[in-house]
């Protein structure tokens, strides 16, 4: 039976999986145990929790956006594998990166489906542009698994090797500079006055956007640390641009 290593106590969350996510090696703990299905892997999981001894909960999200994946191999024995994770957060304020499993036990298609997830900060918070955080996750030898997916909440990044390395493409806008620009959404012309340097794209920014023009109601009040909230002026111009 694989052994997962991990360096944070066991999580129970994301489809029942026991599992644990870690930026150092520590004692292994006992693996998922039944298959994950495929087709039914999250793109967006919802937040988890988890409890520290002498801790108050603390509320897991996805970071936003995975930059890079490394798997390695240690080269003495007993060999261990490596998957080493880059990625963004939305704002600054993310603690405690962790890659949490949501493949239970040997996988249809032998990969390994990972949550790259950390603790948000708990405000509003202004665009500043994108801060790095990183993760690493250890497996035991004799693990059925050739490769690894990595999820974020807006995109996933796949080795199917291990050793391997693959990069993500470029993130999108990180809204830091949007303030004062005109919003131009998805198959809108740029407005009169508008250019493109003065003027944002819905496509160039985030997926998970909300935007709230001169005749827009603020709609439901709920919070989503990746997700960008634009107020727009009566011009079309973004007079706030937060991540709430």
């Amino acid at each position: 039976m694989m052994r997962l290593i991990s360096s944070a106590a066991v999580l129970s969350a994301l489809l029942g999986v026991s599992a644990l996510a870690q930026t150092k090696a520590a004692p292994p703990q006992k693996p998922p145990t039944a298959m994950a299905d495929e087709a039914t892997s999250p793109q967006e999981p919802p937040p988890f929790t988890t409890e520290e001894p002498g801790e108050e909960n603390a509320t897991l999200a996805p970071v936003l956006w995975i930059t890079s994946v490394e798997t390695l191999s240690s080269t003495h024995g007993p060999q261990l594998d490596v998957i080493r994770v880059r990625g963004l957060t939305s704002t600054d304020g993310w603690e405690g990166g962790q890659l949490i499993p949501i493949t239970k036990g040997e996988s249809l298609d032998g990969m390994l489906d990972l949550v790259f997830v950390a603790q948000p900060p708990s405000d509003t918070t202004t665009t500043t542009g994108f801060p790095t955080i990183e993760a690493v996750f250890t497996i035991e030898p004799g693990h059925p698994y050739k490769g690894v997916r990595v999820h974020s909440a807006t995109n996933r990044v796949t080795v199917k090797s291990i050793p391997g390395y693959v990069e993500a493409p470029a993130p999108p806008d990180d809204c830091s500079k949007c303030v004062g620009k005109y919003f131009v959404g998805k198959g809108e012309s740029l407005p009169s006055g508008a250019t493109a340097e003065n003027s944002v794209r819905e496509e160039s920014l985030p997926k998970m956007l909300h935007v709230i023009r001169a005749s827009d109601g603020v709609g439901k009040i709920d919070t989503d640390p990746n997700r960008l909230t634009l107020v727009l002026g009566e011009d079309g111009r973004i007079v706030v641009a937060v991540w709430d």
